[in-house]
């Protein structure tokens, strides 16, 4: 007799389970002779307890899974083990190394961190040579050197033929003197700004220049005897219209104030150029051969003491010559020495700051017969 009417196959599983210890029933035995199935969960997270040999060529998922209940953890190891396979991207051997010059022996050892020794004088490479922020007058301040340089004698030349054309213009007439002093006027505002390191700068440079123009154009109108009149009010007018397009601009403080001061200096130049156009013909004949003569000395490859003493009595000794023709006389020599301080002055302005060659052909051309303008008015009407 069969025990529970069950096949002796079934009979046996059941009497094995049993023995096992593990539950069975009955009737799901009888439907589902085989093995009970696993939860749907189980084999995903099966295969992230147990992960499967990995050949080198997989890639491993580190962000966030679909799964919130189980984040995998990446050991570094691995992750690095992982990117093994990937070849090197564009590895070249580095060049040898160059062996650091050994230090001279009455030179003091550096520091570890590159800079020198406390208490050595002077100063080292990076800090006067590899530095770029600082400029060449700081550097050369540094180093020991003058930052002055002068225009040298191309620009000299040129002053020389400017002043010999005004002093041609003058024995002339008024108006043939106009042609140079426009010329000086239109070098002496762009020459300026330049000098001042703002370029490009149109607006500030048409503005002096036009300052220049009218003042010309006052004195033409009124007469020579209103000159101060005529030269003081239209520095005030322009002063004033500086002033105001200033105002209107929409650049920082800093930068207004720079150009609002620039543009002053360079239209009060400009201004006072025309001194020579106010002042008496001969006046303007002496001191233009004057400043020329003292240009070129001053050019020439001397001493600096000797230079300038030999320059101011060039100067003077011009004067003498080309007051003789004139009503002035020997009192040229006052008249040359005071237009070759002027001159002087003007070329040292140029000089100033390591200037550009643009500085050199502009500023150093103009600025010595612009600075002689209120000397030859001043002292001509004095002489006469």
């Amino acid at each position: 007799m069969r025990p529970y009417g069950l096949p002796r196959a079934a009979r046996s599983r059941c009497s094995r389970r049993s023995q096992e210890g593990e539950p069975h029933n009955m009737s799901s035995d009888q439907q589902y002779p085989y093995e009970p199935q696993q939860p749907y969960q189980e084999p995903y997270q099966q295969s992230y307890q147990q992960p499967l040999h990995d050949s080198g060529a997989t890639q491993t998922w580190e962000a966030e899974t679909w799964d919130t209940q189980y984040q995998p953890v990446v050991r570094p190891a691995q992750s690095a083990a992982d990117s093994s396979y990937l070849p090197p991207q564009g590895a070249y051997p580095l060049p040898p190394e160059a062996p650091a010059p050994a230090p001279a022996a009455h030179e003091p050892p550096a520091a570890a961190d590159g800079s020198a020794a406390p208490g050595t004088a002077g100063y080292s490479a990076p800090t006067t040579v590899g530095n770029a922020r600082i400029t060449d007058a700081q550097r050369a301040r540094a180093e020991g050197r003058s930052p002055i340089i002068a225009p040298g004698m191309q620009p000299a030349g040129l002053t020389a033929v400017l002043g010999l054309l005004l002093a041609g213009g003058a024995a002339i007439g008024s108006y043939a003197l106009l042609v140079p002093l426009v010329l000086l006027q239109a070098v002496t505002a762009a020459g300026w700004f330049r000098l001042n390191g703002m370029w490009p700068a149109r607006q500030g440079i048409a503005l002096a220049f036009a300052g220049g123009l009218a003042a010309d154009a006052v004195l033409l109108g009124i007469g020579r005897e209103n000159a101060p009149a005529a030269i003081i009010g239209t520095l005030g007018v322009w002063v004033l219209l500086t002033l105001v397009l200033q105002l209107r601009s929409h650049a920082d403080a800093d930068e207004r104030m720079s150009g609002l001061m620039a543009t002053v200096a360079s239209a009060a130049l400009t201004i006072l150029a025309a001194g020579h156009l106010a002042a008496a013909d001969d006046a303007v004949v002496v001191g233009g051969i004057a400043v020329a003569v003292a240009v070129l000395v001053r050019a020439l490859p001397l001493p600096g003491v000797a230079s300038v003493v030999l320059s101011l009595l060039a100067a003077t000794g011009a004067g003498i010559a080309a007051g003789g023709p004139t009503d002035i006389g020997s009192n040229g020599a006052l008249l040359g020495l005071a237009a070759g301080v002027c001159a002087l002055v003007g070329l040292r302005v140029a000089s100033y700051d390591y200037p550009s060659r643009f500085v050199h052909m502009t500023a150093g051309v103009a600025l010595p017969l612009t600075a002689a303008a209120p000397a030859v008015y001043l002292i001509g009407r004095a002489l006469g």
